[in-house]
């Protein structure tokens, strides 16, 4: 697929992608959860190269969301963004391919087959809750 959309609810703020993502993962982390008010958060990460907004956001340590409807629509993390997958179009192509923050995964939630398992983030597995 050459592209991908993503919009809030009131369709104030759109974003499109160019490309595949880099990678495409869920977030268990406590973070994660109580601002999606989710059991997990999913996301298709692209490049911030990539990436176009159209419409004004309201940030909060880097996670954007329209200030009309509240719709959380993506995250800024150093040169990438994460795209949440409830808000693109398409999002059913898109398959997570790991799981971060295991240690915080709701233990009744079955299991997703084939996804690499991280205890805590990526990038630093002992580092703070995130």
């Amino acid at each position: 697929m050459g592209g991908w959309t993503a919009r809030c609810q009131c369709g104030d703020v759109r974003v499109t992608a160019l490309g595949e993502p880099v990678r495409v993962g869920i977030c268990h982390c406590l973070d994660c959860r109580r601002h999606h008010g989710a059991l997990f958060f999913a996301a298709a990460i692209f490049a911030q190269a990539a990436v176009t907004v159209a419409g004004m956001t309201k940030s909060y340590e880097g996670r954007h969301f329209c200030p009309r409807c509240g719709s959380s629509v993506f995250a800024q993390s150093g040169d990438e963004i994460d795209l949440h997958l409830g808000a693109m179009e398409g999002a059913e192509l898109l398959v997570p391919q790991y799981e971060l923050w295991t240690v915080r995964r709701i233990p009744w939630l079955p299991e997703f087959p084939g996804m690499v398992q991280m205890p805590r983030n990526r990038e630093s597995p002992d580092g703070a809750e995130g």
